[in-house]
């Protein structure tokens, strides 16, 4: 089997309900067969695992969502499924929680051989090699920054180019620029809200709406719209 990935800025879009947005997406990647699915709930900081696994069992009615949390063995609940899905929140607590129970590369494993991953916002970072690109404020510090790496290029997920009125602090174009300056060999796709990445095999192609932004080492940013591929960043 081949790597299945669907890799979302955001669970939710204006005037829709939990993962709505995505529906398209996710019978891309599940199909229409029910699926025993482990759910990592770790990013969560402000509400409860159980609320958390409550709200996303609520947006895929047709599947059974299990936390990690529910299980004194977190690994054995990742082995068990038929797919892993991964939510957002703060992108430094999911990574430190992460390595303390062990599970990089196991889900790194997993998720390579074939089985489903579904991430979004903290959860789609982490599908990146590292987590230098999140948004987050680092509330705490992770035994590592290394992430599943499941794709070569770095998610930045949330992505806004605005810049407001009289506002002298820098963008998040300029920050995404910084990062590739120190890192000219990664690429980075800032990921607007409505935004995300199906991945198959070698394939990686931008779904969604709204669109993306490619930044790669000293060439300028490329604006990307949806079909885009993005296969040679994959």
């Amino acid at each position: 089997m081949s790597r299945k990935h669907l890799l979302l800025s955001t669970s939710r879009t204006h005037g829709t309900g939990y993962l709505e947005h995505a529906q398209e997406g996710v019978e891309w990647l599940l199909g229409s067969r029910s699926c025993r699915i482990a759910f990592v709930p770790y990013a969560a900081v402000r509400f409860s695992y159980d609320d958390y696994e409550a709200m996303v069992a609520g947006g895929m009615p047709n599947h059974h969502v299990r936390s990690v949390h529910r299980s004194n063995d977190p690994g054995k609940v990742i082995d068990d499924a038929d797919a892993i899905l991964v939510g957002g929140g703060n992108t430094f607590k999911l990574v430190h929680d992460l390595h303390a129970f062990g599970l990089i590369s196991r889900v790194r494993e997993k998720a390579l051989a074939g089985t489903p991953y579904m991430g979004w916002s903290a959860g789609a970072n982490v599908a990146s090699p590292r987590l230098c690109t999140t948004n987050d404020m680092p509330i705490i510090e992770p035994a590592s920054f290394n992430a599943f790496g499941l794709i070569r290029a770095q998610i930045n997920p949330h992505y806004l180019d605005a810049h407001p009125d009289k506002h002298m602090g820098e963008t998040r174009d300029e920050r995404l620029q910084e990062f590739v300056v120190i890192n000219p060999e990664v690429p980075v796709v800032g990921m607007r809200e409505g935004a995300w990445l199906q991945v198959e095999g070698t394939s990686m192609v931008l779904g969604g709406g709204n669109g993306a932004r490619l930044y790669l080492g000293s060439e300028p940013a490329v604006e990307l719209e949806a079909g885009a591929d993005l296969s040679r960043v994959s």
